[in-house]
């Protein structure tokens, strides 16, 4: 597909020798009724008739952080995808701001699910995989079989039992004002700060790939000002209702949350209480991680991942 005026492109060479991301890319077009179709990017390795795991990331990583648990996941016998959701890692990234919003990105995943007609599934949602992957699994639940969440949230604004305390709190609202107003954010302060684990340069590097200027961090930007902060905000609303499937969703649901993320660590226990799928299961805490768990401690979140599918075959 040619690249269109109003949609950037990441140049491959951008992610010519990353460390430790040695997987041959995949490409689908995804229909977007304004922009027309856009290209999504995903790995997808192990067996192709395999119990699909489908790996979703947030903000502002993409599927590179995942490059510690495809590869045991695959060799444990199982086929797992890794998209890089539309303004990220080497899919197609519309260039105004105005393109963006938290609908469009469940949209995006939704065709993305359906364009490769994904089923029995199990969604790994951190970050703002959680809120995306959550709403796409209530729209078209019969393609998902399982749910693994690690620090991750479904926003709704509601107090508790339904939601946390002092939603969204003033760190929450200032970080939605900082990327409102800004134009471009430091990828290399982003990653280390929620790290547990000190990052090298080099693979801090690498999460910088997809954005060689500021003119292709307009979705990174721009995603954070969906966070439902208010009533009336997009998808909050959306998000209520998908909460209102969960509370009937009694296929298994994991949560293997970090021990070092305060950000989301109160969804836990919402997650835990409200979805019947949640009740009885092994949920677990990752020792020394931060919020980006996975490139903490991408292996031990594997080894648990991996003990939820074999335990749910």
């Amino acid at each position: 597909m040619e690249i269109r005026p109003g949609i950037l492109r990441t140049p491959e060479a951008c992610f010519d020798g990353l460390p430790g991301y040695d997987f041959a890319p995949h490409y689908v077009d995804v229909e977007d009724s304004r922009l027309g179709p856009l290209r999504m990017h995903y790995i997808d390795e192990g067996d192709r008739d395999a119990p699909i795991v489908l790996m979703l990331h947030g903000n502002p990583t993409w599927s590179y952080i995942y490059r510690h648990m495809i590869c045991p996941v695959a060799a444990a016998g199982y086929r797992v995808i890794a998209p890089d959701m539309i303004g990220f890692g080497k899919s197609d990234k519309p260039a105004s701001r105005a393109d963006y919003g938290f609908d469009r990105f469940v949209q995006w995943m939704r065709a993305f699910v359906e364009a490769l007609d994904l089923r029995g599934v199990t969604l790994v949602c951190q970050d703002w995989g959680g809120p995306i992957g959550l709403r796409v699994l209530s729209e078209c639940p019969d393609r998902f079989s399982a749910v693994l969440a690690t620090n991750t949230l479904l926003q709704n604004c509601d107090p508790p039992p339904l939601g946390v305390p002092d939603w969204p709190g003033e760190q929450i609202a200032a970080w939605v004002e900082t990327c409102r107003t800004t134009e471009d954010l430091p990828l290399d302060l982003l990653i280390s700060r929620a790290c547990a684990t000190d990052v090298p340069a080099d693979i801090l590097a690498a999460y910088a790939a997809p954005f060689p200027d500021a003119a292709y961090k307009k979705g990174m930007l721009q995603i954070t000002c969906g966070i439902p902060i208010a009533e009336g905000a997009e998808g909050l609303e959306a998000n209520r209702a998908a909460w209102r499937f969960l509370e009937s969703w009694d296929k298994p649901f994991l949560t293997a949350f970090s021990d070092q993320d305060p950000a989301t660590i109160a969804w836990e226990d919402v997650f835990q209480r409200r979805i019947p799928g949640a009740k009885g299961q092994p949920h677990r805490r990752i020792p020394n991680g931060g919020h980006f768990v996975q490139e903490d401690q991408g292996a031990a979140l594997a080894q648990v991942l991996i003990e939820f599918l074999d335990a749910n075959k």
